[in-house]
């Protein structure tokens, strides 16, 4: 359909109804379409259709007797009770890899900052937070029993220092505003430093300038055994798009470019690859 059909509310309360009630939603294709705008709306690709029922109808149980906790989304800082510190994360690579994940038989633990989608699968756990501080809390709730820690959220690096009880207001001739900002809560080189022996880290990193180099260095850093590198450079990657293009990267050179791809299909694709590298899984 076209893309203002496809946007619109009632379709899209419509789709969101329909998973709602257990059903599985193939996500439209993004590109040009036949009113000449460009967007959602285009039809799966037949090879993208038949992945995504592979994914539903036979899912392989690797995942089975594991536990996978989650991070997606954005988070928000409060600046007073109206403003808000955020960035343009959709949660949506997240949520597909939390399906995926449930897909293959892992009891799953999504800690989700707020995003307007839906979960399908029984075997996820969400624990809904919204800032910084309340999302390494509940990850670090949940850390200890977990198999495999994926941090696929988005997290302020930086929170007002201090939030206004009030609205703030402006002042006549008042030209500028200054909110001090400080340093959140790590939650990367948190988990990082405490995972046990046998515990999986995966972490993400969005990068606009020496991408390679700076996530490897991330990698090391935050003592990731696996780093998900996105780039902004991909035209129908990164924020708000249900396509995605990354490259993963491991120890010892590893480095694993994938085409574009659906955020199913390519949450597919990486599990698949996590399980094969990560120490003592390959």
């Amino acid at each position: 359909m076209d893309l203002d059909m496809y946007q619109h509310p009632a379709t899209r309360q419509n789709l969101q109804k329909l998973q709602s009630y257990g059903n599985y939603i193939i996500p439209a294709g993004h590109g040009e379409l036949a009113s000449g705008l460009v967007g959602e709306g285009r039809l799966a690709e037949p090879s993208e259709i038949l992945a995504y029922l592979v994914q539903v109808l036979a899912p392989s149980q690797t995942l089975a007797g594991k536990v996978v906790l989650l991070t997606a989304g954005p988070t928000q800082e409060a600046i007073d009770p109206v403003r808000f510190i955020s960035n343009h994360s959709s949660g949506k690579m997240g949520y597909a890899l939390a399906e995926a994940a449930a897909r293959r038989g892992a009891r799953v633990v999504l800690v989700s900052g707020p995003t307007s989608l839906n979960l399908s699968h029984p075997q996820i756990q969400k624990w809904e937070v919204r800032s910084a501080r309340e999302m390494f809390e509940a990850t670090q709730a949940n850390f200890a029993q977990a198999d495999f820690i994926i941090l696929a959220a988005a997290v302020a690096d930086f929170t007002p220092q201090n939030t206004a009880e009030q609205k703030i207001k402006k002042k006549e001739g008042q030209d500028t505003l200054h909110i001090p900002l400080v340093k959140t809560v790590d939650i990367a080189q948190y988990i990082g430093t405490h995972k046990k022996p046998g515990q999986v880290l995966v972490g993400f990193a969005l990068e606009t300038e020496n991408e390679l180099e700076n996530a490897r260095a991330k990698m090391q850093r935050k003592n990731f055994d696996l780093i998900v590198l996105n780039s902004l450079r991909n035209e129908g990657a990164g924020f708000g798009y249900d396509t995605n293009q990354v490259t993963l990267l491991g120890k010892e050179d590893l480095q694993i470019d994938f085409p574009l791809l659906s955020k199913p299909a390519l949450a597919e694709a990486l599990w698949e690859n996590i399980l094969h590298y990560s120490p003592g899984m390959g």
